[in-house]
């Protein structure tokens, strides 16, 4: 499905237009444009800074080109319900996301004590959100507005989207999306998924029937569960999805459940091309979580739409205090997503994908264009890079061939043969 994000326009309004350019964050914002209702309200984490280095503003944006009426809730008081209001109830979806960071590694450092500053928040302030925000912002959601469908995305979610260790309780949890009671999980880089689950609510399709979204996960019923796994397969056949161990069978710890949380970990990794990638099931008591394939990476053209949308790229002029996240990124440049390392230790495979997507030389000079027309730029990039700065344009010579490959690694235990390596583009 393609993104279709419209014309291109500047990132950089005129300083008269700024407070215009920003996507509402009140009701009387949001009215002040002529809007009785938003059509999604996309809740995250972190400051509203309008740069698409912050994952929940660039979706937001993407939604707000293809003509839907969409506010910001940035950093809401998640002690009481009333903040969740302050929006209105959005006709579509809530758009729920602890932000570019899992809430936890924001707060605690590995030796499990407060951090001193939250480099998203406005003054670097800690506090500004909760522990395991995604879920905590869903359920506060749904008691805001009972009908209204919630859909969870970011990092946090896509990482803890099957049973998972977690560190800092030294217990392993289930999948999010049954804590966090939404309607429907985004895995990985959220454009292609969100945008057609947008556009299959804006037809009047009702979310139970949205399904088949690659890169999605949502919960089964005790009856659904019962019939997919009447005749357990290790394999898809007749529709069934591969079978994961179960949420009970890995969260002891005994050496059984550590070796079968092994297994488990290497179905699921093995699961991660967007090409050959199969579906997958996991039981959690009764119930069970149904994972489709991943999303099929953005073609180039895509991804430098994604670049030309109409960021103001300062934080929101609410903020009296800088957001220090801002400063690291405000005058850097990203050139690609994904990563084909595979190693074990990292996230960016499992969240951005294994297969590199980089934009094209033209759009990053658009954006160099625009980056010096803002008032802080002195004329020093910080950085030209992403998550693995010098695999910029490389990827598969043979696309046949990538459409088949299960490798988890396209360098390990070797560099593969068919892998372009070259430094050229990049230079």
């Amino acid at each position: 499905m393609l993104l279709q994000l419209g014309k291109r326009a500047s990132p950089i309004a005129a300083q008269s237009e700024v407070d215009q350019r920003f996507l509402p964050t009140t009701l009387a914002e949001a009215q002040a444009r002529g809007w009785d209702q938003l059509d999604v309200v996309i809740v995250t984490g972190d400051a509203y800074v309008d740069h698409p280095a912050f994952g929940p503003v660039l979706i937001a944006r993407v939604l707000a080109a293809r003509g839907l009426r969409v506010g910001i809730l940035a950093q809401p008081d998640w002690r009481n319900v009333d903040d969740f209001r302050r929006l209105g109830r959005p006709r579509l979806f809530f758009g729920v996301s602890a932000g570019n960071l899992d809430s936890m590694l924001n707060r605690l450092t590995a030796q499990k004590k407060n951090r001193s500053e939250d480099p998203y928040s406005p003054g670097g302030r800690p506090g500004a959100r909760p522990d395991r925000a995604t879920i905590v912002y869903a359920n506060r959601c749904r008691e805001a507005f009972p009908d209204v469908p919630i859909v969870l995305g970011g990092i946090e979610a896509s990482l803890r989207r099957i049973a998972h260790y977690d560190y800092w309780s030294d217990t392993v949890r289930r999948p999010i999306l049954v804590d966090a009671k939404a309607d429907i999980l985004v895995y990985g880089m959220g454009e292609r998924p969100i945008c057609e689950i947008a556009a299959r609510l804006q037809a009047g399709e009702p979310l139970s029937r949205v399904r088949d979204v690659r890169g999605t996960a949502y919960v089964l019923s005790q009856a659904e569960t019962e019939a997919l796994c009447e005749r357990p397969s290790r394999y898809v056949r007749d529709g069934r999805p591969l079978l994961l161990p179960s949420y009970e069978e890995v969260c002891e710890k005994t050496p059984a459940a550590q070796h079968r949380f092994a297994q488990m970990a290497r179905r699921f990794h093995g699961e991660s091309s967007p090409y050959n990638g199969r579906p997958l099931l996991q039981r959690v008591g009764n119930r069970a979580v149904y994972f489709n394939p991943p999303a099929l990476p953005l073609p180039t053209e895509e991804l430098d739409a994604l670049y030309d949308l109409p960021f103001v790229r300062t934080p929101h002029p609410a903020y009296r205090e800088r957001v220090p996240a801002y400063e690291t990124v405000k005058h850097s440049l990203s050139l690609m997503r994904g990563c084909f390392g595979g190693c074990s230790f990292c996230s960016i495979g499992e969240h951005e994908g294994r297969k590199v997507q980089s934009r094209s030389e033209g759009s990053v000079l658009r954006e160099l264009d625009a980056l010096r027309r803002l008032d802080s730029f002195r004329g020093v990039i910080s950085d030209l890079g992403g998550p693995t700065a010098n695999m910029y344009g490389m990827r598969c010579r043979d696309g046949d061939l990538d459409a088949l490959c299960r490798r988890t690694s396209c360098v390990y235990p070797d560099v593969c043969r068919h892998l372009n390596t070259d430094h050229g583009p990049l230079i």
